[in-house]
């Protein structure tokens, strides 16, 4: 599964792991099993470092619709991005502009950073 995600309701974390090429189709069922598991308002761990994403402009605009129709509905969690190459880093900005909702969205190069970040960034349960 190119985008492996560990669900974790007592830390209330969401751990996303990518590799290979990852298509519009698997994000969209990255984020299917996130909001069937109850988990769309935890904190995110997404790590595209291993990852090669094929996604045009227009199936980022898709994915941001999702993102944005999610959000009116569930509330979201902060979300930290790992890339670790200009155009995954390009694209992860892309998203964050395109997205643009009410919660807190960074990127890093780093997995210890973006962890430590997102062990701030997250509601305290």
């Amino acid at each position: 599964m190119p985008i492996a995600p560990t669900i974790s309701h007592p830390t209330r974390l969401v751990t996303a792991t990518a590799t290979g090429a990852v298509t519009l189709k698997q994000f969209q069922e990255y984020l299917d099993g996130v909001v069937v598991a109850g988990a769309m308002a935890y904190a995110k761990l997404v790590d595209l470092s291993s990852a090669t994403l094929a996604l045009r402009d227009d199936d980022m605009m898709i994915l941001a619709a999702w993102i944005r129709a999610y959000s009116s509905t569930a509330g979201m969690g902060p979300e930290a991005i790992v890339t670790s190459t200009p155009e995954a880093y390009t694209q992860a900005r892309l998203y964050t502009t395109l997205t643009s909702t009410d919660r807190p969205v960074q990127i890093f190069q780093d997995l210890a950073a973006a962890r430590k970040w997102l062990a701030t960034a997250a509601p305290k349960t």
